[in-house]
């Protein structure tokens, strides 16, 4: 399966901007199974959700699945969303042809006061995609491993993870990403943003890594760009029948 992540600078509160420069990426990289965009890829990363947020028909939602019809591909990313009963949502979409499937983040950022406006999911979201399944996270979630054990919500056979990191705490990404993918046996797939919002800078370094935690893909730091991996998930069921670990997991 051909997975692209989308590492872009998010032009903050501007979803017609950033539609048209994710447009402008897909132009340049076509042909793959899956596209993976950053946490809250059309607004940036906002606390304070009041006018930012997007309704469920956002320009954004709207691209998405004109643009899985069109090229038969997956897409995912996270949007700020605004429901119809009035809720704010950090919402993880995934898209395909037919439909569109979302997990609400559950861990909100508490440092950065995500939780005072938007509300968080309860329920772990796994879709299934050309025989693959995919475990949906968000940005913080990463730090909590209960949350993502293989087997507590059913099987998978790849995490991914939307996200607007800061470059701040940038070895936490590198050490977590890793570590979830080793602990669970599975690819795990991260993006995220470059760029600069009114509170961090962020610098990429999107990743795709493998079952021991090596790196299949990687984005430069500071660089908006479209990297293209193909998971080969043959050789993770065979690395997952001789290494049994998971068979002893608590």
């Amino acid at each position: 399966m051909k997975v692209t992540i989308f590492q872009t600078n998010v032009h903050w509160a501007n979803p017609d901007e950033n539609v048209r420069n994710v447009q402008r990426i897909l132009e340049e990289s076509a042909g793959s199974d899956l596209y993976v965009l950053p946490e809250m890829w059309a607004t940036g990363f906002a606390t304070e959700p009041q006018d930012i947020a997007e309704n469920a028909d956002s320009i954004a939602l709207r691209w998405m699945r004109e643009t899985s019809r069109d090229r038969h591909c997956a897409i995912s990313g996270s949007l700020l969303i605004r429901t119809d009963d009035g809720l704010y949502r950090n919402r993880h979409y995934f898209v395909t042809p037919t439909e569109t499937i979302f997990y609400d983040k559950h861990h909100l950022f508490t440092y950065g006061h995500e939780d005072r406006f938007i509300t968080p999911g309860s329920e772990h979201v796994i879709v299934e995609w050309k025989g693959r399944r995919f475990l949906l996270l968000t940005c913080y979630d990463l730090r909590f491993p209960l949350w993502a054990r293989y087997g507590t919500a059913g099987q998978y056979d790849a995490i991914i993870v939307a996200a607007n990191w800061p470059e701040s705490r940038q070895q936490a990404w590198r050490v977590l990403t890793r570590a979830r993918a080793i602990e669970n046996q599975c690819y795990l797939i991260g993006c995220n943003r470059v760029g600069d919002d009114q509170f961090c800078h962020y610098i990429g370094e999107s990743v795709v890594c493998d079952t021991k935690g090596d790196t299949l893909l990687a984005c430069e730091a500071e660089k908006e760009e479209a990297k293209t991996v193909t998971l080969d998930f043959a050789s993770l069921e065979h690395i997952r029948t001789r290494f049994r670990v998971l068979d002893d997991r608590d």
